[in-house]
């Protein structure tokens, strides 16, 4: 059973009308991006996401934002009808994995690793101490929460889905109908892949949204202290797959030690496939 809810101060003001997607002109961006195994990255740094992302407002018609890793790069060879159709329609496309940055390096694809956790902490940690209208779409309600209250934020409205969104379609519909219902600047959407990208596809479908929808995963445990980042020399290293395996040894196993090596075949194929194309 689904539940939702408004913590502090409730969002009361109405919405304004939101505006079409930016026009190229409107603000300074980075318009090239890259088709690396299967997937489109935009090049951007941390510093010029964060920009882009607080550049929306609400009253912004909706956008959203995605995070591709390894696990997505993976999915999407085997599943490409899905994962297609629900990162396409992205507003940004950032690469959320040292792995990746270091196999496009090789290739002479620029991207930067930008976490998923590092933006939501860098945009939360802007509008901290605000009335900024927020919506979070979570598993984890106690996160939001505690989300909330720790980083001052007196605008939230919290959404808990029910298990297997990725099979209901009226959970997902569900989920983009509270997003309209509660306007917003940000949509912090955190109930792992394909299922938030589904949210996010939904809401944009729905034309009455507004703000940044943020694809972002587990990022709300990060910031709630319910989960931990890896030490700095270990991201730094790449190394962070291996922190949260040793974390998390029975959810992560299959997912770092079966699914993840896979992409170094997918990336060995892509590279065959692309000098062929030449």
């Amino acid at each position: 059973m689904s539940t939702h809810r408004k913590i502090i101060t409730p969002h009361m003001q109405a919405a304004s009308k939101p505006l079409d997607r930016p026009q190229r002109g409107q603000m300074s961006e980075n318009t090239r991006s890259y088709e690396f195994l299967g997937m489109t990255f935009q090049p951007l740094t941390r510093q010029q996401t964060i920009e882009r992302a607080m550049w929306v407002t609400v009253d912004h018609g909706f956008r959203y934002v995605v995070t591709p890793n390894v696990d997505h790069v993976v999915r999407h060879s085997r599943q490409p009808e899905i994962v297609q159709n629900l990162f396409s329609h992205a507003w940004l496309s950032v690469c959320d994995s040292r792995i990746l940055e270091l196999l496009a390096k090789f290739v002479g694809i620029p991207l930067h690793a930008v976490p998923g956790s590092d933006l939501t902490r860098s945009i939360i940690e802007n509008i901290a101490e605000s009335d900024t209208p927020v919506t979070m779409i979570v598993g984890n309600e106690k996160a939001a929460k505690l989300t909330a209250e720790k980083y001052g934020l007196s605008n939230v409205a919290i959404h808990v889905p029910p298990m297997g969104l990725r099979t209901n379609p009226e959970a997902v519909a569900e989920c983009a109908k509270f997003m309209a219902d509660n306007a917003a600047r940000y949509h912090f959407i955190c109930v792992g892949s394909p299922q938030q990208e589904m949210i996010a596809k939904a809401a944009l479908d729905r034309g009455d949204c507004t703000g940044l929808g943020l694809c972002v995963g587990a990022s709300l445990d990060f910031l709630a202290g319910f989960q931990t980042r890896a030490p700095k020399w270990m991201q730094r290293s790449r190394l962070e797959w291996l922190y949260r395996l040793f974390k998390e040894p029975k959810r992560m196993w299959r997912r770092y030690l079966v699914d993840g090596p896979s992409v170094f075949v997918i990336y060995a194929k892509w590279i065959i496939t692309s000098r062929k194309a030449k």
